[in-house]
């Protein structure tokens, strides 16, 4: 149906900026923050450092200034008290069609000091000053892209779209939640909602409405996740592995490098609990770096090869891969369990002589990349899946494994990226969660110390003490892609600078730019001692064990998130002697900046820097979300403030499928249609706009 105002240009432009293509989604587009237009200023009251302000007054003429792309268009805009210019880099010829002399606007913009002058650069301008339907100066503001500015979809455009879909309808918008929903969560209805987060009648209206739109999109995140949770449980069955025997018994008893951490009982014990009753295990095994993982998921293992089972464990790189692969043939030396490494660069030969000993049953471990999902590997009967780091790896991945037998074998999914307990619940709530937070004996904490640049030659004096002891070091640059060029530059000079002031000790250099094999090579330099001092990017952010490596450097640490400090620092501290991460920066720090090198030097609990990071940061683009299986985006909650909502609507989605998991009754069939139409990739429910 046609949408006065949006021709095809304009639906074409909203369709591949927002990925709007109906009239539903464009009332879900909503205001990022509320501005109080009520009042209008006159020219002499404004200055530079003012917010968003609305004038009233008349172009007096108009200027072509510069070429290229300095070219721009320069406006003389006037009230009875002064003037000022206004600036346009783009369209000019258009603006000057649009926008006539001689004729008041109403002018919205964002007023800065260029030289001596005022200035406003691509303001929005309108004939008169209409409050849409809400209360009297609160307006919704809406973010736009360069190239809806250039479509004279501004933030004022936007909102007329969204009073005329409104104007064409009216009758209150179909509820979404069932009435119990609604009771239970003490919510207001979607069409007061969505009219009063548009256009607030009143302040508390405008709280109301963002909170019951926060409500129903967590609450169908969470529905979604545990009603595909629940179906599993109940009708994918599982291989029961009912036995302790002479895998497990051996290693216990005779290779168990330590005494287990009360949190590795624990952890063991809920697995066992999980691949005893029937039902497919998938269960995500959090812990911090050096926190005894490996060892835990060993045992799992060892529990499949105990009841006639396989078990493969999938890592997402080659050095993360061999690296398993060595500490397995460690930790299980004089015992009698076949196992194996499979990778990309494993030889023909070698492969061929491998695969067929996997498909009979003869090897019981199978340790891996991505090789492992391949049509050529075969199990005889695949009990237990590790995977490591699964944020790396996809659902079409996973599922490629699971596939491998004929009933599916149980999940452990481990990482060492503490994730926060909101984040925990929507990415990865289709999974069961367990948590080691004890490190083993013997392992001291990380001692996190912040230096400023002028004080390197001090430092450099305590890294070669270390260094005569026998140390290695890390040192990590900063790499981001919109300075990459300038980075690389960087890193290469602190190569060079590193060589000059440690000429006695051997120094290798790593980066992403490199070939895989470049950077094995490089790798494997340090891993073997063969060189002292590691110049790296974040490459060597996840997975390799270094237990020498007694020092990490952050060059620029200021330009690193906190969850990325805490896995570079993870790298050392893994053997027994005392370790340092040392965060380098400059004295100019931002408030946020501070904050987060204070915490880093306060704390070693990943979990609690987690919560942290994510109360700085926001959610961002949630690492994994489409792995995860998560089948539609946050419009207007936010994971980092929102918790408490995300709880309630949790507690309320579990209680519903407690009573009805199929959502078939007739009071939770609308729940039913709407998380339906959530999961289609692009439901067009209501008119196109065109």
């Amino acid at each position: 149906m046609y949408l006065p105002g949006v021709g095809p240009q304009k639906a074409d432009v909203l369709r591949k900026e927002l990925d709007i293509v109906s009239w539903e989604d464009m009332i879900y587009y909503f205001p990022y923050k509320y501005i109080d237009r009520s009042k209008i200023f006159k020219i002499r009251e404004i200055n530079g450092n003012m917010p968003y302000i609305q004038l009233k007054g008349k172009i007096r003429n108009y200027e072509t200034l510069g070429e290229g792309s300095a070219r721009r268009l320069i406006a003389d805009f006037y009230d009875d008290t002064g003037n000022i210019e206004l600036v346009w880099f783009r369209n000019i010829k258009r603006i000057q069609n649009i926008y006539k002399t001689n004729t008041e606007y109403i002018l919205f913009g964002k007023p800065t000091m260029f030289g001596y002058k005022i200035n406003i650069a691509h303001p929005e301008l309108d004939t008169e000053n209409k409050f849409f339907q809400g209360e009297v100066g609160v307006q919704g503001q809406y973010n736009t892209t360069e190239k809806m500015k250039d479509a004279f979809l501004h933030s004022r455009a936007v909102q007329r779209i969204i009073v005329t879909i409104f104007e064409q309808i009216k009758a209150p918008l179909p509820e979404t939640l069932n009435i119990e929903t609604i009771r239970k969560a003490n919510v207001i209805h979607r069409d007061e909602a969505i009219r009063n987060i548009h256009f607030p009648q009143s302040q508390d209206l405008l709280r109301k409405a963002q909170y019951r739109l926060k409500f129903e999109e967590l609450f169908y995140l969470q529905l979604n996740i545990l009603r595909v949770t629940k179906y599993r449980k109940q009708r994918l069955g599982g291989l029961y592995f009912s036995k302790i025997g002479k895998y497990f018994n051996d290693f216990y008893h005779n290779n168990l490098p330590f005494e287990l951490t009360g949190a590795q009982k624990r952890v063991v014990r809920e697995i066992r609990h999980d691949v005893n009753n029937g039902r497919q295990m998938n269960r995500l095994l959090q812990g911090d770096v050096g926190s005894g993982k490996t060892l835990v998921a060993l045992l799992s293992m060892l529990i499949a090869l105990d009841n006639g089972c396989q078990a493969a464990l999938m890592a997402p790189t080659e050095i993360l891969a061999i690296q398993h692969y060595e500490t397995l043939q460690k930790l299980l030396t004089g015992l009698d369990v076949e196992f194996a490494l499979l990778t990309g660069s494993t030889k023909k030969k070698i492969r061929e002589k491998l695969l067929p000993d996997v498909r009979e049953g003869k090897i019981k471990i199978l340790i891996g990349t991505h090789a492992l999902i391949e049509d050529s590997v075969a199990f005889n009967n695949l009990g237990l899946v590790v995977i490591d780091e699964q944020h790396r790896f996809g659902v079409a991945q996973r599922a490629r494994l699971w596939k491998k037998n004929a009933i599916p074998p149980h999940i452990l999914v481990m990482t060492a990226t503490p994730i926060p307990r909101t984040l925990a619940m929507t990415v990865y709530g289709d999974l069961d969660v367990s948590i080691i937070d004890e490190l083993p004996p013997g392992r001291k904490p990380v001692k996190t110390i912040h230096v400023y640049s002028a004080k390197r030659t001090n430092l450099y004096d305590s890294v070669r003490k270390q260094l005569q002891q026998g140390r290695q070091v890390y040192i990590v640059y900063p790499l981001i892609e919109e300075s990459e060029t300038m980075d690389l530059k960087n890193l290469t000079e602190g190569f060079k600078i590193t060589q000059e002031i440690f000429p006695e000790y051997k120094v290798c250099m790593i980066h992403g730019k490199m070939k895989p094999a470049e950077k094995d090579a490089e790798m494997q330099k340090f891993i073997s001692g063969d060189t002292q001092i590691m110049v790296a990017t974040t490459v060597i952010e996840v997975g390799v064990n270094v237990p020498n490596a007694s020092v990490m450097i952050i060059e620029n640490a200021e330009r690193f998130g906190l969850s990325q400090l805490h896995q570079l620092r993870g790298r050392v501290g893994r053997g027994a002697d005392q370790s340092f991460c040392i965060l380098l920066t400059n004295y100019e720090l931002s408030e946020n900046t501070r904050k987060r090198i204070s915490i880093m030097t306060e704390t070693n609990d990943g979990f609690l820097i987690a919560e942290e990071d994510l109360k700085l940061r926001g959610p961002g683009d949630i690492d994994g979300t489409q792995q995860s299986g998560v089948a539609f985006n946050l419009k207007i909650a936010n994971l980092s403030h929102d918790g408490q909502i995300l709880s309630l609507a949790r507690d309320l989605a579990q209680q519903i499928l407690e009573d009805d998991p199929l959502l078939q009754s007739s009071q939770n069939m609308v729940l039913n249609q709407q998380l339906n139409k959530l999961n289609q990739n692009k439901q067009v429910g209501w008119f196109m706009i065109s």
